[in-house]
């Protein structure tokens, strides 16, 4: 997604440099399931991860996944109970991605990462006022998870080049509205510019 002319740049009025102190990096989805869209983007995310690590900012990581028929939600009426089910390969991080044990996995069975995962709650003990979104997909789990950080009070950096979905005019529609009213527009080398690491 990252080869879009960017037509999102003409809402992009508004700059700010995320806080290493105060930040988190949320890597939204990036499983088996998603492998063709992710594919794309893992040497961007790559990039953002390790200049997240070298600026001491903590990396989260969320994984989609259903139990059962009982947590399908609308989810399965819209994606005709095409979804992703736990404990099947489909459901599993991708491999590909430089992940340590010691990152935490919030498990979500919606788009939001904060609806029903404690994340809210994690992240004001950690002390975050700030998340910087990446991952899939840029229009559905990204966007939600941006806007519900955001009324909840979190300052929102989102990255144009480490998220990803399944059209370039879905990617740069989910672009115009996070700069318009949600998020600071980001990419790996702004972000290594920003952290100078």
């Amino acid at each position: 997604m990252a080869s879009i002319t960017s037509s999102y740049k003409k809402y992009q009025i508004r700059n700010r440099n995320p806080n290493p102190e105060t930040s988190v990096l949320l890597i939204i989805d990036m499983q088996n399931y998603f492998s063709t869209i992710a594919n794309p983007i893992i040497p961007p995310l790559t990039s953002t991860i390790q200049t997240c690590r070298r600026a001491s900012i903590p990396v989260i990581f969320t994984r989609h996944c259903h139990k059962s028929p009982a947590d399908y939600a609308m989810l399965g009426e819209w994606w005709n109970n095409d979804l992703i089910i736990d404990g099947t390969p489909e459901s599993e991080l991708m491999p590909e991605l430089p992940r340590r044990a010691e990152d935490p996995v919030v498990e979500k069975n919606t788009y939001s990462a904060f609806r029903g995962t404690g994340l809210e709650e994690r992240l004001k003990e950690m002390g975050v006022e700030e998340v910087i979104v990446t991952g899939v997909m840029t229009n559905l789990c990204c966007e939600t998870t941006a806007r519900e950080a955001f009324v909840r009070g979190f300052r929102v950096f989102f990255s144009t080049d480490a998220t990803a979905t399944s059209t370039e005019e879905l990617h740069e529609a989910t672009l115009k509205n996070m700069a318009y009213g949600v998020a600071y527009l980001v990419d790996c080398k702004s972000l290594e510019r920003a952290l100078c690491v």
